[in-house]
């Protein structure tokens, strides 16, 4: 399953698939993009890797399958 993106498209923010050409999702505001994508994360226990405007990964939360869980 590939870990999904939010990233900048134009004056949007898409969600994206890792490895994807085409973007799952379209959204107007990037609260809109991060809450698609964190659901659709969660359903597959990937990552969410959410990006600036610049491109730049900003955030990223692990969401099942995470090879370096947290002790404790």
């Amino acid at each position: 399953m590939p870990n999904q993106h939010v990233v900048p498209r134009g004056n949007r923010w898409a969600v994206k698939g890792e490895g994807n050409s085409c973007a799952t999702a379209l959204t107007n505001t990037k609260r809109e993009a991060i809450n698609r994508a964190r659901k659709i994360s969660r359903n597959q226990g990937t990552e969410l890797v959410i990006h600036n405007r610049n491109g730049q990964i900003s955030q990223k939360d692990s969401h099942g399958h995470d090879p370096f869980p947290p002790k404790g």
